[in-house]
């Protein structure tokens, strides 16, 4: 694919054409004073500016080569500024094969998810309270990695053991682009360690399932009120005597598919059934969304991995100080730093392979 074809210079010309008929709306009196629609027309705004931006760019280089190519048939310029004018046809050539590069991957299509805020479950798997403890190392890796990119968290529910994991731990992480940053974390995480119960010093290998789903709104997905059974009960575990006296904690069942929910870690029944219908909302969204991937043949293959929680994707080796992801043949000697929250040269070597999957799938097309 060459961005010099009419076809894709067309098509980088009607983006263009259509920033800046966003770009007058979003200054007129009354779509300000429309917030849902001057909310959608900046986040559209937002998606087209670095791609009109980088094609200008690209104009500006070719009007420079064509300039130069043309100055370069001219027999009558002396040699030093016949080489600074072949300098520059040189320089303008290499700048539009660059660009064109840059222009492929912005053209590619988005994933519609992710500007969308997320909702994490981690689940102990093999490993008994071993895998429990690692789900609440998951827990706070991600949670700090959250507050350095200025995401804001907050737990769902949990079901806590007794010597501090977590048997599951569900929570959300709220600001613009989360779901970009953590859609390549589901999946099996495997821990090779030694137990602080093992007194033998031998390594046990446990694993950890997460699982990452956008949040869902009404208008991606909506639930008939008919589907649901809600029952309440006594919340147990932490919480202080408030929790226990009251039936605050809600349990929903989506009949139609079998998913269930409970919700009891926010101190109000009214506040555990919303937080329950977040999660369930998001659950058969995500659902749907495996479903709908599931029948485009091609989809499988232009991604990182299956997208399968029960593919093991990466290997936290603690005696080695080691961090592998399976999916990439990526390996990094910073155990310490990732665990700490310091996930970026992981994730955007994720990002970066599933981009490169993707520009050779649409070259195949």
């Amino acid at each position: 694919m060459c961005i010099r074809d009419r076809y894709m210079i067309n098509k980088l010309e009607e983006v263009e054409k259509r920033f800046e008929t966003v770009n007058d709306l979003v200054c007129h009196p009354d779509v300000i004073a429309d917030l849902e629609q001057y909310t959608k027309l900046m986040k559209e705004l937002k998606q087209l500016t670095p791609v009109v931006e980088k094609f200008r760019e690209y104009k500006k280089a070719q009007e420079s080569f064509e300039e130069s190519k043309e100055m370069l048939g001219d027999s009558s310029l002396d040699d030093d500024f016949a080489e600074m004018v072949k300098e520059e046809f040189e320089q303008s050539k290499k700048d539009i094969e660059r660009i064109e590069e840059q222009l492929k991957v912005l053209l590619l299509p988005r994933d519609p998810n992710d500007d969308k805020n997320v909702i994490i479950e981690i689940r102990g798997g093999a490993g008994g309270e071993e895998s429990a403890l690692f789900a609440g190392v998951l827990y706070r890796m991600y949670s700090m990695y959250a507050e350095s990119k200025g995401f804001k968290t907050e737990v769902l529910s949990s079901s806590e053991t007794g010597l501090g994991g977590y048997k599951e731990i569900s929570f959300s992480v709220q600001g613009d682009g989360a779901y970009s940053r953590f859609k390549f974390e589901s999946g099996v995480h495997r821990v090779q360690r030694v137990p602080e119960t093992e007194s033998q010093g031998r390594i046990h290998t446990s694993t950890t399932t997460v699982a990452v789903l956008p949040e869902a709104d009404d208008i991606d997905f909506e639930i008939n009120e008919k589907d649901l059974q809600i029952d309440t009960f006594r919340s147990s575990g932490a919480g202080g005597q408030h929790i226990n006296k009251t039936s605050s904690a809600i349990r929903i069942t989506h009949i139609p598919t079998g998913t269930v929910v409970e919700c009891q870690d926010q101190r109000s029944q009214h506040q555990n059934k919303d937080k329950a219908m977040m999660v369930l909302r998001a659950r058969l969204y995500d659902m749907e969304k495996a479903k709908h991937d599931a029948e485009i043949a091609g989809e499988r293959k232009a991604q990182v991995g299956t997208g399968d929680r029960s593919e093991r994707i990466r290997t936290y080796n603690y005696p080695q100080g080691r961090v592998s992801d399976h999916r990439i043949n990526l390996t990094l000697y910073k155990l310490e730093q990732i665990l700490n929250g310091d996930l970026d040269e992981l994730i955007d070597a994720l990002i970066t392979a599933d981009t490169a999957e993707k520009l050779k799938a649409s070259q195949e097309d």
